[in-house]
């Protein structure tokens, strides 16, 4: 089963490409995707990598965690489970108020 790492503060330059060559050195990439913002397709400066290997996950987190790519230190860590609760907050129903008739 592969795991999933996520990659922050990339700078805007950084491809897909880039990301697979950066994290490969430690182990077979599945996938890797940098996310673009869908009104402008630019960067939005995270990524998420899929490796296979348990110690490639590992061993990738270690070493490029605060490392300096392409002019900025990059945030590595594992992926956290995206969860179905996007609401943002804001008014989430109507309220039981008095019927005034």
């Amino acid at each position: 089963m592969s795991k999933k790492i996520f990659v922050g503060n990339l700078s805007f330059e950084v491809t897909d490409f880039d990301l697979e060559d950066l994290f490969k050195q430690y182990g077979e990439v599945s996938s890797a995707k940098v996310i673009l913002d869908r009104d402008t397709n630019r960067s939005r400066g995270f990524g998420f990598v899929e490796m296979n290997s348990e110690n490639a996950v590992q061993s990738s987190i270690d070493a490029l965690n605060g490392s300096e790519v392409k002019g900025r230190a990059i945030n590595v860590s594992v992926a956290k489970e995206r969860t179905d609760d996007r609401s943002g907050g804001g008014f989430k129903g109507g309220g039981g108020g008095r019927n005034r008739y």
